[in-house]
């Protein structure tokens, strides 16, 4: 089985008699309230996935990030992971001191030492993780909606949240891992999405297929785009897809509870880092992978790999070109296999697809198979519907 990055797989979760000594005695601690991506981090802390993290980013480590893309001894990390503090009152307390950590819903779910407070330049911050401090990039949209004050230190989380109505698809690394182990698969390809897995997407996955011998689909349930469609209904898309056209022998789903950051080439290293963690040996870098807009050169997520030394990653990358339905050689195809020219190429943009989903229009099958497409055209039905 492949590594953990950083060499060991963190656990952070409180489980038995020790969780409930952990309840009580988070009831009389001071409050930190954690946002919805802060939640998602704290699960993705505690259970491994962003190994070898063991808590939110203390100033040494996240400066080193924002300046080499690593942590201070080294170790490849694009992205923060910080937990961001408004008040004052918490603020004045003398550090170190331990704290309650609680839910967007108000529940305490963990605790944290809190080792230091830090002030940051949240526009640095942008232009080095997001490439933009443009205030139209979700990103960006993010950091001004939290303080700039982060708390760093180890975090513990002894309740965590559902994931209702796909449980049976929540995963963590361990899970991931012995599930592997029990199919008997030595080498993995996991599939990043936030959105429906359209022909493109699958051409993409069944090339991974023939070199490895199984395929994770591993899609983002955390936070994302109000214009995104639903977990939900994505979800609903990929088991369509799976029980058509996949062979069961050979694919996996699972979910990832992480928040998306828009980050483009950073965050392509972010998530073949997780993808690390959970037990998968190659990982698909595809066309202008955790982009938004313009922000990003379409192969820039691709790039960044060359940047990083052979041993910063054991999980190999795989890149794509941008693929499209061919109607001259009547396949799936890339600018590599097929002659054609434009004129003979099917792909549609996130943006036009929204639109005729909207219009109440049906999705060419060329671009996406039909079950697939009655699931979304329903959903946008409703939402028209009221």
């Amino acid at each position: 089985m492949i590594t953990p990055h950083g060499g060991q797989l963190v656990n952070r979760m409180v489980d038995g008699e020790r969780r409930a000594e952990a309840r009580t005695r988070a009831v009389s601690l001071p409050v930190l309230d954690l946002n919805r991506r802060e939640m998602s981090d704290l699960l993705l802390i505690a259970n491994g996935a962003f190994s070898p993290m063991g808590g939110f980013m203390r100033a040494s480590e996240y400066h080193s990030m924002l300046e080499h893309l690593r942590l201070p001894d080294g170790t490849l990390w694009p992205l923060p992971v910080t937990l961001s503090v408004a008040s004052t009152e918490i603020r004045a307390i003398r550090t170190p001191f331990q704290a309650a950590l609680r839910s967007p819903d108000g529940v305490l779910v963990g605790s944290m030492v809190v080792e230091e407070f830090f002030h940051v330049d949240k526009e640095y911050e942008a232009k080095q993780t997001l490439l933009t401090t443009d205030g139209k990039h979700p990103g960006v949209q993010y950091l001004e909606t939290v303080s700039d004050t982060y708390a760093g230190g180890p975090v513990e989380m002894f309740e965590r949240p559902s994931f209702s109505p796909f449980e049976a698809y929540d995963r963590d690394p361990m899970q991931t891992r012995a599930l592997f182990a029990e199919r008997g698969w030595r080498t993995v390809c996991a599939f990043q999405t936030r959105n429906p897995i359209h022909r493109a997407h699958e051409y993409l996955q069944k090339c991974a297929l023939e070199i490895v011998d199984g395929l994770l689909i591993h899609p983002i349930v955390g936070e994302t785009k109000s214009d995104d469609i639903p977990a939900e209904v994505r979800m609903e898309c990929y088991l369509a897809l799976i029980e058509h056209y996949f062979p069961a022998a050979h694919v996996a789903l699972s979910i990832l509870p992480a928040a998306m950051r828009y980050a483009g080439p950073r965050e392509a290293l972010f998530h073949a880092i997780m993808r690390q963690n959970y037990g998968c040996t190659h990982f698909i870098v595809g066309r202008d992978h955790a982009g938004v807009g313009n922000y990003y050169g379409t192969y820039d997520a691709q790039k960044i790999f060359d940047t990083i030394a052979a041993d910063d990653l054991r999980i190999t990358p795989l890149f794509f070109e941008h693929a499209f339905y061919c109607k001259k050689s009547k396949a799936m195809a890339t600018k590599k296999t097929t002659a054609s020219g434009p004129e003979d190429r099917v792909f549609l943009s996130g943006t036009k697809v929204r639109e005729m989903l909207v219009a109440g229009q049906p999705l060419p099958e060329e671009f996406t198979r039909r079950e697939v497409s009655e699931i979304l055209e329903k959903y946008y039905k409703n939402h028209r519907n009221g």
